[in-house]
């Protein structure tokens, strides 16, 4: 960890980090958040600022399988962005410290830093009798997640598991199994839905979150809207051959070598909201699709219970998902995201603008979204 009054530029190129490299990062959370190019500058210059926010992460009830899609993201790679654009104070899976000094460590920060560190939570938090089915250092996870969330400035829940319970919520259930805004109501969240999350999403709302000193729209679900406001199936290279009735009837037939629509395979893209097709995977290389996998819809609500069977083919495709429908989203057509997701992002700008120019004739433009709720 470089030192506290170090700026991001310097310590990454103390790790040989081009400054090109970071300008293009910037870029990629630019492009991710949907934002427009102009706004370019202002993130730059807020990743570029010495002080780092702290960050605690927490794992409960889960596979750890969010901690390892974190630590395989690069062009920069975590450690080398991530981990230099926060002080990650907390994480059990890669922190030096064990035992009483790691916990001394999550102590001394919600103490020292209260209201002003960002926590993330990854896997469930069981609930059923007063949560013994998960202790940390002979305290329940209940119980640190509502200290450490309550006090914090910003929860971020990674993963089926923190967002809904995901796989150890389905029934029977014995644990009392539940997400991290279920468990610890109250508490503002972000939730990444995915299983695992894509680190692109999650570094983006961090970097949103640095720029603009708020998370981004979210949607019904408390969701990033750039992240989960699109259907897969109206992103998905395959489409056009789903237009044209081209399916892959079993696996290995003539239409699978030739990477026809997967729909008839139990593919739940039609009906799970997600921007794998855009942002995919392993630095953009491939997504479960393309790489002739159908769509398990694992982004989508309590997608554990409904998705299964995987190979079992969808009823009927509506035109909006089981996440999005046309009466929960005020906003209206799906395709306005972008123009949403920038509104909000530039909030806190055009507010400053607003009060500096009340009462002139410049200050005529429409108010800006002051909430993530779906009437935003």
């Amino acid at each position: 960890m470089p030192p506290l009054d170090q700026d991001l530029p310097s310590a990454l190129e103390a790790r040989g980090v081009s400054r090109r490299d970071f300008l293009e990062f910037c870029s990629l959370m630019l492009a991710t958040l949907a934002l427009p190019t102009r706004y370019l500058g202002k993130v730059v210059s807020a990743l570029s600022q010495p002080q780092r926010p702290v960050l605690v992460w927490m794992e409960f009830q889960d596979c750890a399988g969010n901690t390892e899609s974190m630590l395989r993201s690069s062009h920069p790679s975590v450690a080398e962005v991530v981990l230099d654009l926060l002080s990650w104070e907390y994480h059990e899976t890669i922190m030096a410290g064990a035992g009483k000094a790691a916990e001394t460590t999550l102590q001394n920060v919600v103490k020292n830093h209260k209201g002003k560190y960002i926590a993330v939570v990854e896997g469930a938090i069981p609930t059923a009798d007063d949560g013994v089915y998960c202790t940390i250092a002979g305290r329940t996870a209940l119980d640190i997640a509502r200290e450490v969330c309550s006090n914090s400035a910003a929860n971020i829940a990674v993963g089926a598991c923190a967002w809904d319970g995901g796989l150890v919520r389905a029934n029977p259930n014995p644990t009392g199994a539940l997400g991290l805004e279920e468990a610890v109501p109250g508490v503002p969240v972000v939730n990444l839905g995915g299983c695992p999350h894509n680190v692109a999403n999650t570094a983006a709302v961090l970097v949103h979150y640095l720029t603009f000193h708020e998370m981004p729209a979210l949607d019904p679900y408390n969701r990033p809207l750039f992240a989960y406001g699109q259907i897969i199936h109206d992103q998905c290279q395959r489409r056009a051959h789903y237009d044209a009735g081209r399916f892959v009837e079993e696996w290995g037939d003539e239409g699978s070598r030739k990477g026809w629509c997967l729909y008839k395979m139990g593919c739940k893209g039609p009906e799970a909201t997600y921007n794998c097709p855009v942002v995919r995977w392993n630095d953009g290389t491939s997504w479960p699709v393309q790489s002739g996998h159908g769509c398990i819809a694992c982004a989508a609500h309590r997608f554990w219970d409904w998705s299964s069977p995987f190979y079992k083919k969808l009823p009927n495709v509506p035109g909006f998902g089981v996440d999005v429908t046309a009466e929960e989203v005020g906003w209206g057509v799906v395709g306005v995201v972008a123009g949403v997701t920038a509104a909000h992002a530039v909030g806190t700008v055009i507010r400053a603008h607003k009060e500096a120019s009340e009462g002139s004739k410049e200050s005529g433009s429409k108010p800006e979204s002051k909430s993530a709720s779906p009437e935003a």
